[in-house]
């Protein structure tokens, strides 16, 4: 039997209150909040302390919808551009549209990825809060594309560029209505929703290269449409054309501060996930940009 709405909802409500419990500083300065439905579980869990310093809380959105919920829950809210320089976020929440063993993560289901990755390589942690659907080993097995920010001038050239790196299908995102054209984001671009084969991890490549010689050919640079989620969003990125890729790779916050960067992490240090059982599962980061469950 399919889950029900409001068995995803009580899941995504639980992790966000797990988040909030154990990442959340009343004393913080500035505090990220990300965009899509689970957020709304985190800024409730927020208010939910009734503590008085949370008003001094600079609450930085992601876009336009979370900072109509930073603004409905009588919270302060700051927009990116207008944190002072070399400032770091103290900690951002957002959710993810999947998110694998390593804890790289798909966003931009929602079409705020641009602003969304400005916020997380800005904070000191990226926590990602969301349901048991979207726990899997490797990205886009459930979630079946990448959101792509493209400025509108270069869709036929970028889909081009997509198509030769192997994606099977990739196309604009329609709006709600066919009359009113393709879904626009808040910096007036397109979103190009781009299917790839599931995206392996290093730990992939290296089990295939220690194969049989006969058997070796999965370095993850695309053969066979075959490629490692790092290796892929590098090669997105580097088309003409392209703001942002929904892959959030690399460095996460800590591993960026602990190298000297200021800012510069994109993966989450930690995410939560709210399970059908009512539990929460919990993937945080190694030191080698690995993962383990707690």
């Amino acid at each position: 039997m399919a889950p029900s709405t409001s068995d995803i909802e009580l899941a995504k409500r639980n992790a966000a209150q797990k988040a909030v419990e154990e990442h959340f500083d009343p004393s913080a300065r500035y505090v990220g909040i990300g965009s899509g439905s689970t957020i709304v579980y985190v800024v409730e869990a927020i208010q939910a302390l009734k503590d008085p310093r949370v008003a001094n809380i600079y609450f930085v959105p992601t876009g336009y919808q979370s900072r109509q919920v930073i603004l409905k829950a009588g919270l302060k809210d700051l927009k990116f551009d207008s944190l002072p320089t070399n400032t770091l976020i103290d900690v951002a929440f957002d959710g993810a549209d999947e998110i694998d063993d390593d804890l790289n993560c798909i966003k931009g289901g929602g079409a705020c990825l641009y602003q969304e990755k400005l916020v997380a390589t800005q904070a000191r942690k990226f926590i990602c809060v969301a349901d048991y659907r979207k726990l899997q080993t490797r990205l886009l097995t459930f979630w079946k594309y990448i959101p792509i920010e493209v400025e509108p001038l270069a869709v036929r050239t970028v889909t081009t560029a997509l198509m030769g790196l192997g994606s099977t299908s990739a196309e604009v995102r329609e709006g709600h209505m066919a009359k009113a054209g393709p879904i626009k984001t808040d910096q007036d671009n397109f979103i190009i929703d781009a299917c790839f084969k599931p995206l392996i991890l290093p730990v992939d490549v290296e089990k295939s290269l220690s194969l049989h010689p006969a058997q070796k050919g999965m370095s993850g640079r695309g053969e066979d449409g075959v490629w490692e989620v790092k290796e892929l969003a590098r090669e997105i990125k580097a088309i003409e054309g392209v703001l942002s890729v929904g892959l959030f790779v690399g460095m996460n916050g800590a591993q960026a501060l602990k190298r000297g960067k200021m800012g510069g992490g994109q993966k989450p240090v930690a995410a939560y996930f709210g399970m059908e059982d009512g539990s929460v599962a919990v993937r945080v980061a190694n030191e080698d940009g690995t993962a383990s469950v707690r």
